[in-house]
């Protein structure tokens, strides 16, 4: 039924400025500039890769089935060959009933609960395999057995194309829901191809895939009777996975020769004509399966087994709102090592840092930094919690301390130590309740995994985290719900490790996408968090990733590229970052503020 408002709309309201309060598509007019404006949000413009659930069974040569959110595993190579079937709900692998012929290098094509598995290698065979939700059953024969072949289509409407059949052959067949019948070849015979874009049996594309020498990049189109060559991959290589639409395609990852040094994660996009290169998967692997379409995409399993077998990676494609970073007022004090509390971007504190162990504290309105009443030690390398009128800074360096100290808002007053004196910890929670994880401590000569709990007058040593060794990595959340990421282990390894605390013990989650050392991190809890700022491997980056409670995907980097350096603010929506480290280990005093999803402000003209 219309209504009023529909028909007629709402008053523009009236506003000296822009409108904080507005919502996405409000006009209001700007009664200081005399113009009509309205706001959109940003959104990304090329599309990110994010770390999933493993799968129960890792595996290299399978094959998949689905959407992004309703997923399809099945089939592959432990080794031995496997008939293991596993369903994605978006979140997390269930195995269900196996494959009634357990193979590797096959294909797929369908959906969770209506697809078809054919081929592979256990011979190779011709053995066909229908999936009704719950059970595989055997269906007819191709004509000619083959393995590392692709296929097309749907459950009732698909092509079987490629692979091997004792050498790499051309041949094509076209399922109907009941048999096989073969068609006109492809122009060039292969094996390892890509497909799964397409249709039906009469729609589709091939991609790369390997002949004599090599990885190809050849990509071909059929029309429902024959094959046609169209534009070639930027990347030639086999092992090579993709889905989407014979105008809307993507393909991912595989291996552009000599094993593991030419794995790669390259990513590309079709339009219907052409190929566009767009962001790397975390994990560069061939043997892998797919899943979803061109924006909603699923990368999982792959090769080697034991490294990548069980990995997963979501794909969400370009035009979906992301957050930015925005510059805001610096440091009176530029430096690096520093420690940060605060629940917003618009206040906050910063206090100690390098060079020189700094007692300096300064809190942020918002706009710009005051200097306040300093730390009793001076300090870098140290951590914090709480907020600004209430924050707790504990441990530091050198040489290494336990010192704890807590803020009133007007001033530092010293506190019970930490249990273990160490540097380069990380710390999250309040001044009354917070957490105190890993480090460098000079009584063990080295990293450690400890974990330490604040109650408000003393530390007390908790459950450790799972990994034996972590120091310069980044602590979020609260005493009963946080995540601790990255770092550095010994020897000098960065780690991609993400565990999350429960209030009792360290679990480990999905890990971050890229390892590093030096960031910062905020978030209220481990079902979100923001991650930004690194050292990889010695340079200073912007890097920075989001975590939804299930997995990580990268977004807009901070302006300023720098590790060691300062964040608050209790979300993963709106942060601060400041001060830290840039080549060669020269201090800034840039602050930068995070607001997610940011928003473009559009002024409306007549002329």
């Amino acid at each position: 039924m219309s209504t009023y408002k529909k028909i007629r709309g709402t008053t523009v309201q009236n506003n000296a400025g822009n409108l904080p309060s507005a919502v996405d598509g409000q006009l209001w007019y700007d009664s200081t500039n005399a113009v009509f404006k309205h706001q959109y949000p940003n959104v990304t413009a090329a599309g990110a890769w994010s770390t999933g659930n493993n799968l129960n069974t890792g595996r290299e040569a399978l094959a998949g089935a689905g959407t992004q959110t309703a997923a399809l595993a099945f089939g592959g190579e432990i080794p031995p060959q496997t008939g293991v079937t596993e369903s994605y709900d978006g979140t997390s692998w269930t195995e269900v009933n196996d494959l009634n012929t357990a193979r590797y290098g096959l294909a797929g094509v369908g959906t969770q609960t209506a697809a078809l598995g054919f081929g592979g290698n256990t011979g190779p065979n011709t053995v066909t395999e229908s999936w009704n939700g719950t059970s595989w059953t055997e269906v007819n024969d191709l004509n000619t057995g083959r393995n590392i072949l692709t296929g097309i289509g749907i459950q009732t409407s698909a092509l079987a194309t490629g692979g091997n059949d004792g050498a790499r052959t051309a041949v094509t067949e076209s399922w109907n829901g009941t048999s096989w019948t073969e068609v006109n070849d492809l122009n060039t015979a292969r094996m390892r191809l890509g497909g799964n874009i397409g249709s039906d049996n009469t729609a589709g594309l091939v991609y790369g895939g390997n002949i004599v020498p090599g990885p190809v990049a050849s990509t071909e189109s059929w029309n429902g009777t024959s094959w046609t060559e169209v534009n070639d991959l930027n990347t030639g290589r086999d092992g090579i996975r993709g889905t989407g639409t014979t105008s809307a395609g993507i393909a991912f990852a595989g291996e552009t020769g000599g094993g593991a040094p030419g794995f790669t994660g390259a990513t590309e996009l079709w339009d219907g004509t052409s190929w566009t290169e767009t962001t790397d998967m975390s994990t560069g692997r061939p043997s892998h399966a797919s899943a979803g379409s061109q924006t909603s995409a699923l990368a999982f399993g792959g090769q080697p087994v034991a490294s990548n077998g069980a990995l997963t990676e979501e794909w969400l494609g370009a035009g979906q709102p992301v957050g930015a970073w925005a510059t805001g007022g610096s440091l009176n004090t530029a430096r690096s090592g520093l420690a940060g509390a605060g629940t917003s971007p618009s206040a906050a504190l910063a206090f100690g840092g390098a060079p020189s162990s700094k007692t300096e504290t300064e809190l942020f309105d918002g706009t710009s930094w005051t200097e306040v009443n300093d730390l009793n030690t001076g300090r870098s390398v140290l951590a914090g919690a709480g907020s600004s009128t209430a924050a707790l800074a504990f441990g530091g360096g050198p040489p290494a301390t336990g010192a704890t100290e807590s803020w009133n808002g007007t001033s530092w007053t010293e506190v019970n130590d930490l249990t273990t004196a160490k540097e380069y910890l990380a710390g999250c929670g309040t001044s009354t309740n917070a957490l105190a994880v890993a480090g460098y401590a000079p009584s063990a000569a080295s990293s450690v995994d400890s974990t330490e709990l604040w109650n408000g007058t003393s530390w007390t040593e908790v459950n450790d985290l799972n990994r034996t060794e972590g120091s310069v990595g980044a602590a979020a959340g609260i005493y009963t719900s946080a995540l601790y990421m990255s770092g550095e282990e010994d020897p000098g390894t960065v780690p991609t490790l993400c565990e999350s605390w429960n209030g009792t013990s360290w679990s480990e989650v999905n890990d971050i996408n890229t390892g590093r050392k030096g960031t910062a991190a905020t978030g209220p809890n481990n079902t979100a968090a923001l991650l930004f700022g690194a050292r990889v491997p010695i340079s200073p980056q912007g890097i920075t990733e989001e975590w939804n409670g299930a997995s990580w995907s990268e977004t807009n980097d901070l302006n300023t590229g720098r590790y060691a350096l300062g964040g608050s603010g209790a979300s993963n929506t709106a942060a601060l970052a400041f001060g830290g480290a840039l080549p060669p280990n020269a201090a800034t005093a840039s602050t930068e503020e995070w607001n997610n999803p940011s928003n473009t402000i559009q002024t409306i003209t007549t002329s």
